[in-house]
């Protein structure tokens, strides 16, 4: 007799696609996301099937089943080839989230796979991890320069107090700047890479043209480092794992700047707007000169991913009060797991330092975020967070809470603007500049470039103020 070592789901169970959905991107999803969350919580318990851009999908809304999830990789796969629905050719042959599935990376890869390409990747990232490197220290070194630089570029333009968007003013820049240096990229790689990757995570109809563009832009750049090696990722990877073509190297670099780019910043502005909007626990960390502390604060209330990437059954298993068929796609929502592990009866913990470290925002389990990427990005987001609060005296926020525009999409929740009335403080070195005659605390580049002669604007500041700035000239 033929034996099961697992059960299958009951017959006369629901499928996934025998259910009535509601679509998720809606307007109200727009505005408040966690009322749809607490919504589909309150009707079907700890997973909710929902519809993606006409695609049912399972949403996992429970810490402990969102857990469960990212930790169990023999059950819940990440390879796009173990979804069923993709597998028949059930899917829309335009549907925007497929293109970024599709591209072969160890993001997407399970077991020896996945663990040697991770080995790989750990390899050419140790160097950056440690700050008593070389490679390392200057790195580190390069951020808080940037982000020094930055500051000074809006003291410059706007004087000592102004106003300011420190997303697409700071934040931006800053990560573009790092992963140039990180990645030893050609400036003309730059921008226009990150708004590829805007475009495949938001979803929208340019998804797919606008992955093979930036595929192609980090491929040049693979073949760039393979003739001309440096002291960066790209050429430590290919130290790594030789084996590696130039396209499969030009896929994990993508990856990386997804996340270096994407979500890194993310967790930058929303810590920055944690602290401005008046969230009590974060500013105290901030006060106490907890700098990690306060950017692990605000993951945990408002992390910078919010729906992290797809997983797909292996086989039928019970999550929440369903059944999930083996092949079917599940979607573990970082967002509405922190709202519920903040207000089911544990509001205590949020105060509490260890508890801050059970935010998923670098994910868990197998897949989660490597060791060494994790701490240089809590580096890269802490350094960049210190820096605005160690120039600025004062900074408020402009628009009301409800009014800030935010990228709705699938998988990240990101401020598009961050709009402050700023002050610089005394202490700022960017307030160390005689104003412009005939203005009352106009900083002028000239002024800024003879008062700082060892901070004079790389050829990257350059294009990246011009970028900012539309060219203007200071007055």
């Amino acid at each position: 007799m033929e034996t099961h070592p697992f059960a299958a789901a009951p017959a006369g169970s629901p499928t996934l696609e025998s259910l009535p959905v509601e679509p998720l991107l809606t307007s109200e999803f727009d505005v408040n996301p966690g009322s749809v969350y607490e919504r589909l919580r309150s009707m079907y318990g700890p997973v909710a099937p929902v519809g993606l851009m006409g695609v049912p999908v399972w949403l996992v809304l429970d810490y402990r089943e969102v857990l469960e999830v990212l930790r169990n990789d023999s059950v819940w796969r990440r390879d796009v080839r173990h979804w069923r629905a993709r597998a028949e050719g059930r899917l829309p042959q335009d549907w925007p989230l497929l293109a970024g599935y599709e591209v072969r990376q160890t993001m997407f890869f399970d077991d020896d796979e996945h663990r040697h390409a991770r080995l790989a990747y750990h390899s050419a990232m140790r160097p950056f991890q440690d700050g008593h490197s070389p490679e390392g220290w200057e790195l580190r070194a390069a951020v808080a320069k940037y982000a020094d630089e930055l500051i000074a570029m809006l003291a410059a333009e706007s004087g000592t107090s102004g106003f300011a968007d420190l997303a697409a003013q700071y934040t931006r820049p800053l990560l573009l700047m790092v992963t140039t240096k990180l990645f030893g990229c050609p400036v003309e790689l730059g921008d226009e890479m990150v708004m590829e990757m805007w475009r495949m995570l938001d979803g929208g109809p340019d998804a797919g043209p606008a992955t093979e563009r930036a595929l192609g832009a980090m491929t040049r750049l693979a073949a760039h480092r393979r003739f001309r090696p440096g002291e960066d990722l790209t050429s430590y990877m290919l130290l790594a794992d030789p084996s590696l073509s130039d396209e499969q190297l030009g896929r994990e670099l993508f990856m990386n700047a997804v996340y270096l780019n994407d979500i890194t910043g993310n967790m930058v502005c929303n810590t920055l707007l944690e602290v401005l909007r008046g969230n009590a626990t974060v500013r105290r960390s901030l006060s106490a000169g907890q700098i990690g502390e306060t950017v692990n604060r605000a993951a945990l209330v408002n992390p910078p991913t919010a729906n992290l990437c797809f997983r797909f059954a292996a086989r039928d298993v019970r999550l929440g009060n369903f059944w999930i068929r083996g092949g079917d796609i599940v979607s573990p929502s970082v967002a509405a797991a922190h709202r519920d592990l903040i207000t089911a009866g544990t509001s205590h913990l949020v105060d509490s330092a260890v508890s801050t470290r059970a935010h998923l925002a670098w994910g868990a389990g197998p897949h989660q975020c490597p060791s060494a990427a994790r701490e240089l990005a809590g580096t890269i987001v802490s350094t960049a967070v210190g820096r605005v609060f160690e120039h600025f005296a004062r900074a408020e926020l402009t628009l009301p809470l409800d009014q800030l525009p935010w990228r709705a999409g699938p998988v990240v929740r990101g401020l598009r603007l961050l709009p402050v009335r700023y002050e610089l403080s005394a202490h700022s070195q960017a307030v160390r500049v005689p104003p412009a005659r005939g203005s009352d605390n106009a900083v002028t580049p000239v002024a800024l470039a003879e008062a700082v002669p060892s901070r004079q604007p790389s050829r990257l500041l350059g294009a990246l103020r011009r970028l900012m700035f539309g060219g203007r000239k200071a007055d």
